[in-house]
């Protein structure tokens, strides 16, 4: 009876030890492996292909040596575009460099255009630094309530960049919606070209209607880290505004009529006290084609 008993406690043991060493790759490989995300999007305002690359949350994070890893893994997808939806540094620690480089290195590469992050408006709060000009001076083109009409592979689009929750205009009725922000997205939106949105913030596109409301064709967010810990058949654990388990939480999400889509992106790095988990950090690929192609 002692031997089978004993023989119960080791492989109980076993057990353990192995469901450790899963839980331990698996914290490993949420932290510093990389994967990506392809998404072909089509539309009839598109001539030709536009191959655009997103990262956003870096927060500090490096992947390889100098983030040498993930520079690489850019510029083996070709992008057209490189496009940072925010928050590449943390807001209660003084280093800028690790951003600085990696943009630097990626202006190597391509055209590198950038939104900010809460994380962006915390740290310029916190250190008095001018994160928009800090940037800028390693290459990259900043949009913070700004927008241009850019001519990629002989294709036009107009991008733009902002940080807040863009609510709908039927808010202001109810003075949750921001006036400045409505009077930037009614200007965006106005135009014939095909649309694209730096939004580090997609709650609002997601809960409040306005993939529905405004017309732009596609918006690239971040912020919420896929729910940090991610459960199967559940989903993200827990995300800003959106509470716990509030299903899935990137991905590609489509509006009622399919011709407008939010692109959410897990990120790439992490600042909360729980670590990552089955959450493989994130390089987003977008490709814009014309209709016919897809």
């Amino acid at each position: 009876m002692q031997a089978l008993r004993r023989h119960k406690w080791a492989f109980v043991i076993i057990v353990l030890l192995l469901i450790g060493i899963m839980v331990g790759r698996n914290l490993d490989q949420s932290k510093y492996s990389l994967n990506y995300s392809s998404y072909q999007i089509s539309s009839d305002k598109i001539n030709t292909p536009v191959r655009i690359l997103q990262l956003t949350d870096l927060h500090n994070s490096e992947f390889g040596e100098n983030n040498q890893e993930l520079i690489d893994r850019v510029a083996t997808q070709s992008p057209d575009l490189i496009l940072i939806t925010g928050d590449l540094l943390n807001s209660d620690e003084p280093r800028t460099d690790i951003a600085a480089n990696l943009i630097s290195s990626l202006c190597d590469i391509t055209p590198v255009y950038i939104s900010l992050g809460n994380h962006e408006m915390e740290y310029q709060d916190n250190f008095g630094v001018n994160i928009i000009e800090l940037y800028q001076a390693v290459g990259a083109e900043v949009l913070e309530y700004q927008y241009e009409d850019i001519t990629v592979n002989g294709q036009q689009l107009r991008l733009g960049g902002i940080y807040g929750y863009c609510l709908p205009e039927k808010y202001l009725e109810t003075d949750e919606a921001d006036p400045e922000e409505c009077a930037f997205l009614t200007d965006f939106q106005s135009t014939d070209l095909y649309t694209v949105l730096m939004c580090h913030i997609p709650v609002c596109w997601m809960i409040n209607e306005g993939l529905e409301e405004w017309d732009v064709d596609c918006v690239l967010s971040g912020h919420l880290h896929g729910g940090q810990v991610v459960l199967p058949l559940i989903g993200g654990g827990y995300a800003p505004d959106m509470g716990w388990f509030p299903g899935r939480l990137k991905g590609i999400f489509s509006s009622e009529t399919g011709n407008k889509v939010l692109v959410l992106s897990s990120g790439l790095g992490n600042t909360e006290n729980i670590p990552r988990f089955n959450n493989i950090p994130e390089i987003v690929v977008v490709d814009l084609v014309p209709q016919s192609s897809k």
